[in-house]
């Protein structure tokens, strides 16, 4: 689909909902409203959480859908579906995909079924699937374990020998029905970005690095809570293979819009996939809008790349 003219379409931004990453959704609205308004669209906000909001959706004649969303029932592919069913067009992945994208245990099939390195892990359907001494051996002593299904690093936990992975396991089944333990990777943190449907586009390579152990929900959110480096300090090799990484995560849960995949280069030049993310963050502290910027891309202009990319191929 070729330009769009901002004027003629009316977004309805969600964001909100009923999550544990609730307010970092509102945040994200309010930094994508002033950009999608700046740009000159006409913006109405809609909070999922509300039942007489989502009515309001179907009865107002829209043209697209913003998604501010993070987390459960907004990120998984649940609203999605919602939307799909009244045919309303939205920015990023479909419902497979976002669903996909949303659980790490499963996306790491697709990962490794394209070939793309992910580190060594162990599922966990109950607290008493597998001994602490049992992950330990199959994982190795140091160890990440997450809830399998939650964003934003709620549920996160590095760790190191079986008595605090046992103490983690446990924490992590208090927030979900699913936990994860994979091999600690230490190396540098990396993000990259993809937007595009059929052809894509990768963005500047951002490095993160965060004040505490690693990139947590404080690190995430918090002012100053970690500096992110874009473009990434990185030769034009390794930032070409970090490109190609993302590209090939995007494409392997056959995502659509934009992602963003988390990834950590090893000492030896290796790119480890952690997870992908179909709803970047569209807060000041946020990576995807960093990343725009880097490549001469404003908020404002990245916002409506992501309205024509869900347009593509309708009639708006």
């Amino acid at each position: 689909m070729g330009s769009i003219n901002p004027e003629n379409i009316r977004v309805a931004l969600f964001a909100g909902g009923n999550s544990d990453e609730r307010e970092i959704s509102l945040a994200s609205g309010r930094g994508a409203g002033a950009a999608l308004r700046a740009a000159g669209f006409s913006v109405t906000e809609f909070d999922p959480a509300s039942k007489r909001d989502l009515q309001d959706v179907i009865a107002g004649g829209f043209d697209v859908a913003f998604l501010c969303m993070h987390g459960k029932m907004g990120e998984d592919g649940t609203l999605q579906g919602f939307l799909e069913m009244i045919d309303l067009p939205y920015i990023g992945p479909g419902v497979w995909s976002s669903a996909l994208a949303m659980d790490k245990v499963k996306s790491k099939v697709f990962y490794e079924r394209a070939g793309i390195p992910t580190p060594r892990s162990v599922t966990l359907t109950s607290p008493d699937d597998y001994t602490a001494e049992e992950i330990v051996a199959q994982v190795g002593e140091s160890c990440v374990v997450k809830a399998a299904t939650e964003g934003s690093a709620l549920g996160v936990y590095i760790v190191n020998g079986a008595d605090e992975v046992a103490d983690a396991v446990r924490k992590v089944f208090e927030i979900d029905s699913e936990a994860l333990a994979e091999t600690f990777v230490s190396g540098t943190e990396l993000t990259c970005a993809v937007i595009g449907n059929d052809d894509v586009q990768a963005l500047p390579v951002i490095q993160i690095v965060p004040r505490g152990e690693f990139y947590d929900f404080e690190s995430k959110y918090a002012p100053g809570g970690s500096q992110h480096l874009c473009p990434a300090p990185l030769d034009a090799e390794t930032t070409a293979r970090v490109q190609e990484t993302a590209i090939a995560a995007h494409r392997a849960l056959e995502c659509r819009g934009v992602s963003r995949t988390d990834i950590i280069l090893d000492e030896n030049g290796e790119c480890w996939v952690l997870e992908t993310n179909t709803l970047p963050g569209m807060t000041e502290t946020s990576l995807l809008p960093d990343a725009g910027r880097a490549a001469g891309i404003e908020f404002p202009e990245l916002c409506t790349k992501l309205i024509e990319l869900a347009l593509e191929g309708t009639e708006a």
